[in-house]
């Protein structure tokens, strides 16, 4: 099994190494899709957290860079509900990037549960206890997924309700299509490309990443022409 990486997000010094980008301009949220939907992307320039609301209640996933809590704080605003509202903060993976307003998040949402893959824990720095979750799981009706291989205990979400993938950096999102993990932030490339293909047999209409812009419309169709089974 191989894997097409000719189309390919190289991201400035993040990842494992921790080194922050300068983006110049102001983070925002922005609805995912046309229509309402009940879930929003935090784009904070260099990388992207999200929020989806159901029955009340919302899940954060992933943080962003430090001193990101605000925009999530605006997003999850703009779905009509609060802090105490957020019930659940998942991360994909421990990188700096994507858990890095963790504490501000978790501080501002008393009531809110982290969770994390039990590969990635004991990187995770948390002001409170957190949750490891596997495949088999679920968090807020979000399907958990393992992913491994851009880190150990990488996860990614499906939400079947709403046809949407939230894959981390298992993906990326490039020039508008999708291409495979970082191979200069990726722990493990032969294990990262089998995660892809995992995906690949899953069904979704929208996927989104930690990196890159989302993509909507026969999304998991475009992610299976990442894997070549010959």
């Amino acid at each position: 099994m191989s894997l097409r990486l000719t189309r390919r997000v190289f991201l400035t010094d993040l990842g494992k190494t921790g080194l922050a980008v300068a983006v110049l301009g102001v983070a925002c949220s922005e609805p995912a899709a046309e229509g309402g939907d009940p879930w929003r992307r935090v784009d904070l320039g260099s990388v992207s957290a999200y929020v989806i609301a159901r029955n009340g209640e919302a899940v954060v996933v992933d943080t962003g860079v430090a001193g990101s809590a605000g925009s999530i704080e605006t997003a999850v605003g703009g779905l009509g509900l609060t802090w105490s509202d957020v019930g659940y903060v998942a991360l994909t993976h421990a990188h700096p990037d994507h858990v890095g307003s963790l504490a501000e998040v978790l501080e501002a949402a008393p009531e809110a549960t982290g969770y994390v893959g039990a590969g990635d824990a004991d990187a995770v720095t948390s002001p409170r206890p957190l949750s490891t979750v596997g495949d088999g799981d679920q968090v807020m009706g979000l399907q958990v997924i393992e992913t491994p291989g851009h880190t150990p205990g990488h996860l990614s979400f499906l939400d079947s309700e709403l046809d949407l993938l939230l894959a981390g950096d298992a993906l990326v999102g490039a020039d508008g299509g999708v291409a495979g993990p970082d191979p200069r932030f990726s722990d493990d490339m032969a294990v990262a490309v089998g995660s892809v293909a995992k995906l690949a047999e899953l069904s979704f209409d929208t996927v989104v990443f930690g990196h890159g812009k989302p993509v909507e419309g026969n999304a998991s169709a475009r992610v299976g022409d990442l894997v070549d089974t010959g």
